[in-house]
Order: C-alpha cells, then sequence, then structure tokens
C-alpha cells in the first residue's frame, strides 16, 4: 500500500522539523506582509496547502513513489521545455508558466532532480564505481541544468548543480574520483572567475558580469548594481539588537524609502534584519541550520541509499541557497536572485520545500522503523 499508517508509530514523528518549519515560515509570512501587505494572504495559503502536501506525503511510501523515477526526469524535462516554448517573462527572465497562477517550474526541478537521482543510485549501486557510469549520472544533469540556464537562471543552475554533488558523494562515488574531481574543479574555477571578469569575456551576460564587479569594487557602482547591497546592508545594520518593527511606519526605514527593489523576496532577509535586528536574523539562520541538520541526521540514519540522497539532498538545497541569500542580503556574495528558503515570497518555491520535506519526514519515519523493528 502506498499509506502505510498502521506501520508507523506516532511517537517515532519527527516533530522538532515540523516545528521548525511552521516557526520560520511563520516569521516569513509576517515578513512578507511587512515588504509587500498586498501579497501575504497568497503565502498563507501557499504554506496551507504546502503543509497539507507535506503531511499526507510524510505517511506515503517513499519507496514506492520513487519507482517513477524515469516520470519524475521525463515530466522534470517536460516542464522546463514547455517554459522555453511559451513561459511568461518578466524582468528579461522567462521562467513562469501560467496555468491560472503563474508557477516557476526550475524551483520545482530542484526536489524532482533529487528524487529521481535518489532512486537511479539506488537502482544502479553496484555500477558507482565505474567511471563511466558517473559520468552518465553527470551526463543526466545536463539538460534540465542546460534549460534552467538558458531562462536565464544561472544562480539557480549553480545550486542545483552543487546539491547534485552533494546527492553523487552520498550515492558512494569512489573517493579517488571525488578528490581527482575537486583537483581539476578548484583551480579551473578559480581560472574561469580571473576570466569572467575581462572585458572581452565570452560566458556571462554584461548584466551577469557587472553585478560581480559590482561586489567586488562597490564604491564603484554604488548608485547602480551595488545599490541595492547596499542599502540591504546598512538596513539590516539599522535594525540593531530588536529592530524597528514589523509594518513600521518610520521615517528612516530602507524599505519605507523603497531602497530596495523585491524586498519581498531576493531581499527578504533585509526586511527581517531591519525591522526584527539581530534576534530576529540569528533565529531565522538558526531555524535554517536546525532544518539542515534534522535532514542530515535523517539521511544518516536512513534504511537505504535512496533515503539517504532524499534527506541529505533536501539538507544541502537549504543549507546551500540560505547560505546564498543571506551572503547576497549582507554583502557577501554578489548578487544572484535567489529566494530564501521557507521566508521569501513565492507559491511554487514554499510548496516545493515543502514537498521535498514530506519525502524526509518519511524516510525518517522509516529508518526509526528499521531500528525498532
Amino acid at each position: 500500500m502506498l499509506f502505510k499508517f498502521s506501520e508507523y508509530r506516532f511517537k517515532d514523528y519527527n516533530f522538532r522539523l515540523i516545528i521548525m518549519l511552521i516557526a520560520i515560515t511563520v516569521i516569513g509570512i509576517l515578513a512578507v506582509g511587512s515588504a509587500e501587505k498586498s501579497i501575504q494572504n497568497k503565502q498563507i495559503y501557499g504554506f496551507i496547502f504546502g503543509f497539507v502536501i507535506m503531511i499526507l506525503l510524510s505517511f506515503m511510501d517513499y519507496t514506492k513513489l520513487l519507482k517513477l523515477w524515469w516520470l519524475i526526469y521525463v515530466g522534470n524535462l517536460g516542464l522546463l521545455v514547455l517554459v522555453k516554448l511559451f513561459g511568461e517573462t518578466h524582468g528579461g527572465a522567462q521562467r513562469w508558466l501560467n496555468i491560472g497562477i503563474a508557477v516557476q517550474p526550475s524551483e520545482l526541478a530542484k526536489i524532482l532532480l533529487i528524487l529521481f537521482y535518489a532512486q537511479f543510485i539506488m537502482k544502479f549501486r553496484d555500477k558507482m564505481k565505474d567511471i563511466r557510469f558517473i559520468l552518465l549520472s553527470i551526463a543526466l544533469m545536463v539538460p534540465p541544468l542546460l534549460l534552467i540556464a538558458m531562462q536565464p537562471d544561472l544562480s539557480t543552475t549553480i545550486v542545483i548543480f552543487l546539491v547534485m554533488c552533494v546527492v553523487l558523494f552520498c550515492g558512494e562515488v569512489p573517493y579517488k574520483y571525488v578528490l581527482g574531481t575537486l583537483g581539476v574543479a578548484i583551480p579551473a574555477a578559480v581560472l574561469l572567475f580571473i576570466y569572467i571578469l575581462q572585458p572581452n569575456q565570452k560566458i556571462l551576460k554584461p548584466y551577469q558580469q557587472d553585478r560581480i564587479l559590482a561586489w567586488l569594487h562597490p564604491e564603484q557602482y554604488e548608485l547602480e548594481e551595488a545599490y541595492q547591497q547596499l542599502n540591504s546592508v546598512m538596513a539590516i545594520g539599522s535594525g540593531k539588537l530588536t529592530g524597528k518593527g514589523l509594518n513600521n511606519n518610520v521615517v528612516n526605514s530602507v524599505k519605507n524609502g523603497n531602497f530596495i527593489s523585491k524586498p519581498q523576496t531576493d531581499f527578504i532577509f533585509t526586511i527581517i534584519g531591519e525591522e526584527l535586528g539581530f534576534i530576529g536574523s540569528a533565529l531565522v539562520i538558526l531555524l535554517l541550520l536546525g532544518i539542515v541538520a534534522e535532514c542530515f541526521i535523517i539521511a544518516h540514519k536512513s534504511k537505504d541509499i535512496s533515503g539517504r540522497i532524499v534527506a541529505a539532498g533536501m539538507g544541502a538545497l537549504v543549507g546551500f541557497q540560505g547560505m546564498v541569500n543571506i551572503a547576497v542580503a549582507t554583502g557577501l556574495f554578489p548578487n544572484t536572485g535567489l529566494p530564501l528558503p521557507f521566508v521569501s515570497a513565492g507559491l511554487t518555491s514554499l510548496v516545493s520545500l515543502y514537498i521535498g520535506m514530506g519525502f524526509v519526514l518519511n524516510v525518517g519515519l522509516q529508518c526509526e522503523q528499521k531500528y525498532t523493528n
């Protein structure tokens, strides 16, 4: 049976993870409402919908759901192709499908690729020591990553690639291949970074290169590409210990002065820093770290490789994406446009993450079952 209610014990349910998910999402709803009141209700509906799906998935047998692995992969590619053919364009990026509401398939792709590789590696685990099979595993990443990069959405492409590296590592790729890849990849990344800073480089679009240059030399771009990040850092610092309060109307607020664009999405951490202060910012970071830690603990206890990959992949996704979003808001990374997990406005992002967490909860239930049977 797909649902296995009678085989699970209520006390084995990971309520710590659920409480942290609820807490960080509620903070997000409050921050989104302060940044853009008109979309707060939509965020609430997304939370309710995502939470219900998560609970239902948590009682489904993930091993049976993952047997649809090729359907998951093909369906994911199909959605990304539809975006390329019929997607809506906003701000120069073609990332959304309108099905009555705007959905962003690249957000769902993060979860679907984790699920696909969980079963793919589980099914062919005996071949993970064969370099040809490893190359095939990497080749299967190329079509979805290429379609996302063409939207263009380079930041999402990079995050998914990093998550897939964690997934392959959890799939027991031999250390000699991991170390060999790092030995090549790190120097190559340094050389690539040096190249993309050159005026005549052909890899990045001009606006992407300008974001990196603005990050390196903010004083030269303070009225252009570095404008938002400089204001973001100032806003976070102005929040001090306890912040200026949600929905405030103080005149010295960076948010109220409209000095930050998209404060409800890319720069939601700016709102948290300014209005909830160091305490609110630290709470969000601690909740993200707690969610990541719970995912990795579940991965460590999982009954099989597929469960380990699902839980570790979700932990890596939340960790990488959360780190990058906060680093952008604080000026530590170039501006990328990634949402803060469970906090930024965006129905597809929020619901997709809750779908992934539903699988993680079920992995946790089944690993508890393994140790108690």
